[in-house]
């Protein structure tokens, strides 16, 4: 599925689903990982204190009050009418593209099977002849599932009794 990541004010492009730092923390160089953020108490490092830039963090009593996460509905999820428009979408562009292969191949065949005979397009013998093989596929995947499910049925019933 396309994903599509627009930058909000402040933040830079991302690449990924990656949620964006917390104010507090600043990205490392080069891999992406988020340090802690310097300390700006006590920078003096006369004082026994950590200097500016060491990643250390100061003590909790100094800390700044934590915000709150941020919700992860900033991305929205999947949801099946996506699903549902993306497929038709795919199935529009196939359609046209069978129309077109038709259109392309519309030289008069013989068509012979047991014993009958016709004269059709070339492009709708070939998609009669797909269809049925599809057809046929899926009977034969359908009546698979259904056997399937009604064994499993089966080795489930005397569990529940």
């Amino acid at each position: 599925m396309l994903s599509i990541h627009i930058p909000r004010k402040g933040n830079s492009m991302s690449t990924g689903n990656y949620p964006p730092p917390a104010p507090d923390r600043e990205p490392e160089p080069g891999n992406g990982n988020y340090a802690e953020a310097p300390s700006t108490a006590g920078t003096s490092s006369a004082a026994g204190s950590p200097a500016p830039g060491t990643g250390v963090s100061p003590p909790a009593t100094e800390a700044a009050p934590a915000t709150a996460p941020r919700p992860v509905a900033d991305q929205p999820g999947v949801t099946r009418a996506g699903v549902v428009w993306a497929a038709v979408v795919a199935a529009l562009v196939l359609l046209i593209l069978l129309i077109i292969f038709i259109l392309q191949n519309q030289d008069q065949v013989a068509v012979r099977y047991f014993g009958l005979e016709g004269f059709v397009p070339l492009g709708m013998a070939l998609f009669i002849a797909s269809v049925t093989g599809g057809v046929l596929v899926a009977v034969a995947g359908g009546a698979r599932i259904l056997q399937l499910r009604r064994n499993a049925h089966r080795a489930r019933s005397p569990q529940r009794k």
